[in-house]
C-alpha cells in the first residue's frame, strides 16, 4: 500500500519507512507529489498532526500517515511543545535542529530541573473524510544534558539524555534509537492499530 507521509523531513521518513515496512507500506514523502505543507495552527500535536494528515490525503487521493512530535520540558511548562520546530526563531536565530539546540541549552543554564519528554502524536487516514483516524502516542522521558553529546539522529537527540540507557539519542545505534525513542513507540503502536483496522 502506497501511503503519504505528510512530511518533508527526511529523518522522519527513513524512521517511519524502516518501522512500517513489515505491513509492506511504501511512504513517499508529500513534497514528492509536489504537495505543500499544511497549516498548524493548533496548540495540540494531535489536532495539527490530523489537519497535516488531512491536507496530504486530500491533495495526494492517497491514505496519508502524519508526525506532530516535539519536546516537552518541566521547567517550562511543557513548552516549547507544538512549537518545538520553531524554537530558536523566539531567541534571534534562523529556524535550524542545530539553532534550536543551542537555543535551549542557552535558555537552561540556570535551570537545576532538566526533566523532559519528547511526544510524537502519528495519525493516519484511509482517505481525507475518514471519520475514524488511527491515533498513536508515543513519549519517552528523559533529562536534558548540559551538552550536546553523540553525532547521530536529529532534532534535540544530541541533548536529550535517557536514563534507561545511560546515553542521548543521539549516542544510541539507530535500531536501538528507533526501538526506544517516541516515534519509534508512536509507529509500534500505529503498526498494531493498522493491523487490526485496516489490515485485518
Amino acid at each position: 500500500m502506497k501511503i503519504v507521509l505528510a512530511s518533508n523531513n527526511a529523518g522522519k521518513l527513513a524512521e517511519l519507512q524502516a518501522m512500517l515496512a513489515p505491513l509492506g507500506m511504501d511512504l513517499v514523502r508529500q513534497a514528492d507529489l509536489g504537495i505543500g505543507e499544511a497549516e498548524e495552527p493548533f496548540r495540540t500535536f494531535v489536532e495539527n498532526a490530523l489537519a497535516k494528515a488531512r491536507h496530504a490525503s486530500l491533495m495526494s487521493g492517497l491514505p496519508a500517515l502524519a508526525d506532530d512530535a516535539g519536546l516537552c520540558v518541566d521547567a517550562f511548562g511543557g513548552l516549547p511543545g507544538v512549537d518545538t520546530a520553531f524554537y530558536a526563531t523566539q531567541f534571534g536565530y534562523e529556524k535550524s535542529d542545530d539553532n534550536n539546540v543551542r537555543a535551549l541549552l542557552e535558555q537552561m543554564r540556570d535551570v537545576d530541573n532538566r526533566r523532559a519528554a519528547m511526544v510524537s502524536t502519528l495519525v493516519a487516514l484511509r482517505s481525507a473524510d475518514d471519520p475514524e483516524p488511527l491515533i498513536a502516542v508515543g513519549r519517552v522521558v528523559g533529562e536534558i544534558t548540559r551538552e550536546r553529546r553523540g553525532t547521530g539522529g536529529f532534532g534535540f537527540d544530541p541533548v536529550m539524555f535517557i536514563s534507561e540507557f545511560g546515553q542521548t539519542f543521539a549516542e544510541l545505534p539507530p535500531a536501538m534509537k528507533n526501538a526506544h525513542s517516541h516515534r519509534g513507540r508512536a509507529a509500534a503502536r500505529m503498526v498494531e492499530l493498522m493491523r487490526a483496522h485496516w489490515l485485518a
